[in-house]
């Protein structure tokens, strides 16, 4: 929760990756052409899919691997299967875990999705940084809120050192 002062307290830290409400997985298997899978991500409106065989996760594919692996590949890029361009065993939490630990492994691994699964392996799950961002701006939306907004023209001068 929130102290009477506005001031976060560790107990929301506390609460389990369970309550930011984590959405379905989208799931496809190791051999679904890389191109299919971004069509999926972009469907379901999802910043990764989770790579499943016989029900275990084996991966994730995120739109940074589209990036960094599927632009520049050329005409092979039809027949790229999911599973070459994947991250592979990705780190996990079980949706027990807390939001500090989840915080934790995105901050340390610099991952935007995480995977939740069960105890066998099974994706139930997906939290991203941005379920985390709207939980905490939920816990104390009138700080957030209120707090004035710079126009963008000093972020520039600023960056330039002008």
């Amino acid at each position: 929760g929130v102290t009477g002062d506005g001031v976060l307290d560790e107990d929301a830290l506390r609460e389990p990756v369970s309550t930011l409400d984590p959405r379905k997985p989208v799931v496809v298997g190791p051999q679904t052409p890389a191109l299919e899978a971004v069509a999926v991500m972009r469907e379901q409106g999802m910043g990764c899919v989770l790579v499943v065989r016989s029900n275990r996760l084996k991966g994730i594919f995120t739109e940074r691997d589209v990036l960094n692996h599927l632009v520049g590949l050329g005409p092979e890029v039809v027949k790229t299967p999911v599973r070459k361009l994947m991250t592979g065993n990705p780190e996990t939490l079980r949706p027990s875990d807390s939001i500090a630990y989840a915080l934790n492994k995105m901050s340390l691994g610099g991952y935007r999705h995480i995977p939740l699964v069960d105890n066998s392996d099974t994706p139930v799950g997906v939290i991203s940084v941005k379920d985390i961002v709207n939980y905490l701006v939920k816990l104390f939306p009138k700080s957030v809120m209120n707090l004035p907004t710079l126009p963008r023209g000093n972020y520039a001068r600023e960056r330039e050192g002008a």
